[in-house]
Parts: C-alpha cells; sequence; structure tokens
C-alpha cells in the first residue's frame, strides 16, 4: 500500500491547506473525463480521494500517522473500507464541484437531507481494552415523524414539486475559467435541498419531516482499541429532514489509564521489585497483567534493572492477528527500615560480598547490549 502522503505528494508534516492543494492537483491529473476513461487514471484518482479523506480528518490522520492504514481499519477509523469510483467522484465534486467541464453525479439533493452525525464518547477500562466489550448506548436522535410519515406535510396533504429547482433539489451555475467550464453545485435555496415545498406543515414536527426521540443500541467494541481511535457507525444517527437519509454515529474510545502499566500501541510495560536474595539466588514472581496477574522466573543472577519481554502478554492489535508483548523491568527493593537480626545478618554478609572488578562489569556491560538488541 502507498503511503498516502507521497500520493498526495506531500510531506508528513503537511498543513491542511497544503494537503487540499496536493488533492486538488493530483485529481485534476488523474480524473476519468481527463484520461478518456483509463483504468489506470481511475484507480490512481480513488487512490488519491482515498488518501485525502484520511489526512483531512484529524483523527484519521493521527490514527495512520502512529500506526499505517492497519490503524484506520480499528478504532480511529473502524468504518474504513477502499472506496469506489462512484465515491471518489463524489467527494470530488463535495469539495471542487466541476472544474474543467466535466461532472459527476454524486448523492445530489439527498446529501443535502442527510442527518447529521452524532457522536458519541465511550469510556472503558483497560481490561475492556484487552478483551473486548459490548455496550448499550442511549442517545437523543432526531427520528422520523410519524404523524406524517416524514413527509413533513399534514396530513390529507402532499408536498409540491419546487418550482425553482423543478423538484431536483440543487440548483447549478456555469462559468467559464483557465481550466475551462467551472459548474458549480448548490442545494436550492427554496426548497433547501428536498425538491418540494409545503404549503400545510405538519402540526408535529412543523413540516420538519422529524421529531426528537431517544435511541438505545447496541455496540461490540474490538478488543485493543486505545484512547482517541473511533468506530462509525453508518445510517443510525440523526435522520435527515423529510425522509432524508440517517447520518452515522462515531462512537470515540476514552481508555482510563491503568497505574501499572505504561502502554505503546499494544505493548505494555510494568516494573516488579524484587529482593537481593531472589537477585541472586533465583525466584518465581508474581507480576502483574490486565487480565490477571502472571507467574516471571527470575533466573538466578539477574541484575536489578533487567528487563523481561513476555512475548503475546499484551494487548490484542485491532481487527488484526497478533498480540503485543509485556515487558517487566526488575528492580531491586530496599527496605526503608530493618530488624536487628536482618541488621546483623547484612552485616555479616557484608563482609563476604566481593564487588565486580572493571573486566568483569564491562563483560557484563556488553552482555547486556547483546540481549538489548536481540529483544
Amino acid at each position: 500500500m502507498a503511503d498516502f502522503y507521497e500520493v498526495l505528494g506531500v510531506a508528513r508534516g503537511a498543513s491542511d491547506d497544503e494537503i487540499k492543494k496536493g488533492y486538488r492537483k493530483m485529481a485534476m491529473q488523474y480524473h476519468p473525463d481527463r484520461n478518456n476513461g483509463s483504468k489506470e487514471a481511475e484507480e490512481r484518482f480513488k487512490s488519491i480521494t482515498e488518501a485525502y479523506e484520511v489526512l483531512r480528518d484529524p483523527n484519521k490522520r493521527a490514527a495512520y500517522d502512529r500506526y499505517g492504514e492497519a490503524g484506520l481499519r480499528g478504532g480511529a477509523g473502524a468504518g474504513f473500507h477502499h472506496m469506489d469510483l462512484s465515491e471518489a467522484l463524489s467527494m470530488f465534486m463535495r469539495d471542487f464541484g466541476g472544474f474543467g467541464g466535466f461532472e459527476q453525479g454524486g448523492r445530489g439533493a439527498s446529501s443535502s437531507r442527510t442527518g447529521a452525525d452524532v457522536k458519541v464518547p465511550v469510556n472503558m477500562t483497560l481490561l475492556e481494552s484487552a478483551t473486548g466489550v459490548e455496550r448499550a448506548i442511549t442517545m437523543k436522535l432526531l427520528d422520523p415523524c410519524d404523524r406524517c410519515a416524514a413527509s413533513g406535510a399534514e396530513p390529507g396533504t402532499t408536498p409540491q414539486r419546487c418550482p425553482t429547482c423543478a423538484g431536483t433539489g440543487e440548483v447549478r451555475r456555469a462559468q467559464r475559467s483557465f481550466f475551462g467550464q467551472f459548474v458549480s453545485v448548490s442545494p436550492c435555496p427554496t426548497c433547501s435541498g428536498a425538491g418540494t415545498t409545503i404549503a400545510s406543515p405538519c402540526k408535529k414536527c412543523r413540516g420538519e419531516g422529524r421529531v426528537r426521540g431517544e435511541k438505545t443500541i447496541s455496540v461490540k467494541i474490538p478488543a485493543g482499541v486505545a484512547t482517541g481511535q473511533y468506530m462509525t457507525l453508518r445510517g443510525v444517527g440523526n435522520a435527515g429532514p423529510r425522509g432524508g437519509e440517517r447520518g452515522d454515529v462515531i462512537v470515540v474510545f476514552d481508555v482510563e489509564e491503568d497505574s501499572r502499566f505504561e502502554r505503546d500501541g499494544e505493548d505494555l510495560y510494568t516494573e516488579a521489585l524484587v529482593s537481593y536474595p531472589q537477585l541472586v539466588l533465583g525466584a518465581d514472581i508474581e507480576v502483574p497483567n490486565v487480565t490477571g496477574p502472571i507467574t516471571l522466573r527470575v533466573p538466578a543472577g539477574t541484575q536489578s534493572g533487567q528487563v523481561f519481554h513476555l512475548r503475546g502478554r499484551g494487548l490484542p492489535r485491532v481487527n488484526s492477528g497478533g498480540v503485543g508483548d509485556l515487558h517487566v523491568r526488575v528492580q531491586l527493593w530496599t527496605p526503608d527500615t530493618v530488624s536487628p537480626e536482618e541488621e546483623a545478618l547484612l552485616k555479616q554478609l557484608a563482609g563476604f560480598e566481593r564487588l565486580p572488578t572493571a573486566e568483569q562489569r564491562d563483560k557484563g556491560f556488553w552482555a547486556k547490549m547483546k540481549d538489548a538488541l536481540r529483544a
């Protein structure tokens, strides 16, 4: 998969304006109507528009910058998919109209009547992120009016075709420019894109065709999501006016931090305190894990600060195979106070203790470096 920034010909730190200019330049070059319907140009055009749709959205761009396309398939872009040509053309028309004398039909009148999206925050624990969870979410939404069947007209009356747009819901204006003919398409100012006018508005919805209501939906949240990622539920948001399509519900995740761990993507980092005898003689110790404590074997002669890598003990990768790792750093625990008996034993031990020579310290350093490189 090509890098989205390279597809648009911009740097990774490009501003929103630079991204938009890059998209316009590349889309104009590879638009199918300017390339005699070339399949190669069509594929490039779809890739260019797909890259623009990700990089123009701050949340999607952040997920892509950190995880690549995998981050878009889950969490910050659970609704992400490779678009077809009609979608790409519709998005081009949305932002740039019809440069160069060509135009393609998008959603037309219905797009201006699509209901607004609803953003819903969902708080989660780290355990819920590790295992996945199903949540029931209650929202206040705009639903189709049951009195007028979403038409907006008082029962017994019918909407009339708009005289301004002749029922199309949009008006078009053509101008000549350096690039050719420019066609701008906008919602009809008389009917607001509905294509019809209402002489007798419904008394319940006042001609809107929708009323306020409450709705509960069940959301299956995949394992491994992180704070700031989101998933899009298509067509379950606010109803559009006068029978318009429903918008989307965007579920944004906020995963509560766990003081026992530091998280880096799918990997978790933690520390375990051990005593001097455990480091010297070796021991089985209990270390924290998200789903419950696990046992770690500390070999004899372990140095304080050594990190153990437990494969597959981290968090699942969102919507893909594999699990991250748990990294445990063991640290020597020094008690604040000791009993007289312990003090006597420590003094006796100090008489036998041997400090490493410079050569032994160097060997230990290079051994740790090799272990780190292998990890």
